[in-house]
């Protein structure tokens, strides 16, 4: 039992994070009349979380990189749970935005660290992939009983109720961490000595303009003069970033270490995946939108009753982890990979029979495919990310992967809601969106396949050259 309590801890970290993606988006009407909150601060109540959560990952995994993955990863759950207490509080719309923005930034210390830390604790691949199975479902079942678990909190007791859940859960999750987890090596190279600052600031900057873009084009349109604004000011930075990296990386000076060094995107493995990252959340988490919105307007669900109807995709975590754990551990991460992707592709088709007045019957297909296809996808995305990742950068690793999901999701659900709103009707911008994430699915498919390939003709050549069956150069 002892043995698994530090996987409990990363777990219920991550379950923390997940749990505040969606638990928060039912109370937003109570929240609204509560505290008279307007249109613009329920939207950052419920996208700031999510703004600031993409814009700090990489300074997260950097700082764990640098100062160690446990101390960041207990700097982020102590954030996160006393900023659910300063949104608990709350008596205004922006001492509650302040909250979940400080929410944001304590998950994006806290995600990169737990990957890396379990990483540390499972240097066996079969223990790893059956570790991140269930790290993964955790998460998954997190994000989906969020909807339900809000929707009887705000019920049963009050909006507040929400966040005032974190509060055990994070005290329980310092706990297990400070007692079951070992400190970890911290960085002691010459360029350890300075972090980058130029690049730490060009990456907040740029991550979070382009989030903020992203979130606000979904509602205020695509040529909104913010929405711009913010969107130049995201590439450049962007570009201004990479720049200053591939000038630290590839520069004589060793004062300095680069927050994101260039030269992990020529690890094939690892930038194929976190495309793969992107596309995934921009094809489900954009439809997941649309689904919920189509539940409530076009079917006159209530918010309780959306979530049960949700579940069939967002509780995929179930079934999902127990299967990945056994494939994964036999074949590596890209076949499962590759058949998450393609049976999600298949799943969206199924969203083409939508309409208001379709059995829900008729909806499982594409609720449950999606969801298998998702969660089995992001879990062996996530064992594959580990396995690709240097040794000295597994936080700065996970942290990238991370926000290719996050800027996934963003994208997926500002361009859906923009389809669903020009399209002439909202079952047939539910549909034209299906396409589209079952056309992201299939390139993610595409992708997968390409990694296999490529693993199975490196393993072929390495026995091959094991077995003299060709002459070994050296």
């Amino acid at each position: 039992m002892r043995t698994s309590l530090p996987l409990v801890s990363l777990s219920l970290g991550y379950f923390l994070v997940m749990l505040d993606v969606t638990v928060v988006t039912v109370a937003v009407p109570d929240i609204g009349a509560s505290l008279d909150a307007g249109p613009a601060a329920l939207q950052w109540c419920v996208d700031g979380y999510s703004t600031v959560f993409a814009g700090l990952l990489l300074l997260g995994g950097g700082l764990g990189d640098r100062f160690g993955h446990r101390r960041v990863f207990l700097w982020g759950l102590g954030g996160f749970t006393a900023a659910s207490a300063a949104c608990g509080l709350a008596t205004t719309a922006g001492a509650l935005v302040a909250g979940r923005l400080a929410q944001g930034a304590g998950a994006a210390f806290l995600v990169p660290a737990s990957l890396a830390l379990l990483r540390a604790a499972h240097p066996d691949r079969a223990a790893r992939a059956r570790a991140v199975a269930v790290w993964g479902a955790v998460a998954a079942i997190a994000f989906g009983a969020g909807p339900v678990v809000g929707g009887l909190l705000v019920a049963g007791l009050d909006w507040r109720a929400v966040f005032w859940l974190n509060l055990p859960v994070g005290g329980l999750t310092i706990f297990l961490t400070a007692r079951h987890i070992p400190a970890d090596r911290v960085l002691r190279d010459p360029g350890a000595g300075r972090m980058d600052p130029l690049g730490q600031v060009l990456g907040v900057v740029g991550l979070v303009a382009l989030a903020g873009a992203l979130n606000e084009a979904g509602t205020a349109g695509w040529t909104a003069p913010p929405v711009l604004v913010a969107a130049v000011t995201g590439v450049v930075a962007l570009a201004a970033f990479a720049v200053v990296e591939h000038r630290l990386e590839t520069g004589s000076t060793l004062s300095r270490r680069p927050l994101l060094p260039p030269s992990l995107f020529r690890r094939k493995a690892f930038s194929t995946t976190a495309a793969i990252g992107f596309l995934i959340s921009f094809g489900y988490y954009g439809m997941l939108f649309l689904s919920t919105l189509y539940f409530r307007q076009e079917r006159g669900y209530d918010a309780l009753e959306t979530g049960l109807a949700l579940l069939p995709s967002v509780c995929m975590g179930l079934i999902a982890a127990p299967l990945l754990s056994r494939v994964t551990a036999r074949t590596g991460p890209y076949v499962p990979m590759a058949a998450g992707l393609f049976l999600g592709a298949a799943g969206f088709l199924g969203w083409l029979v939508a309409s208001p007045g379709v059995p829900y019957p008729a909806l499982l297909f594409a609720l449950a495919a999606t969801g298998l296809g998702q969660t089995t996808t992001a879990l062996a995305a996530t064992a594959a990310v580990i396995e690709a990742a240097p040794a000295d950068g597994a936080g700065v690793a996970s942290a990238v992967f991370n926000v290719a999901r996050q800027v996934g999701s963003a994208a997926g659900v500002a361009l859906f809601g923009t389809v669903a709103t020009a399209a002439g009707g909202f079952t047939t911008g539910l549909r034209l969106s299906a396409v589209l994430a079952a056309a992201a699915f299939l390139v993610g498919g595409v992708l997968a396949a390409a990694l296999l390939l490529g693993a199975r003709r490196r393993r072929h050549a390495e026995e091959a050259a094991t077995t003299g069956l060709v002459p070994r150069v050296g």
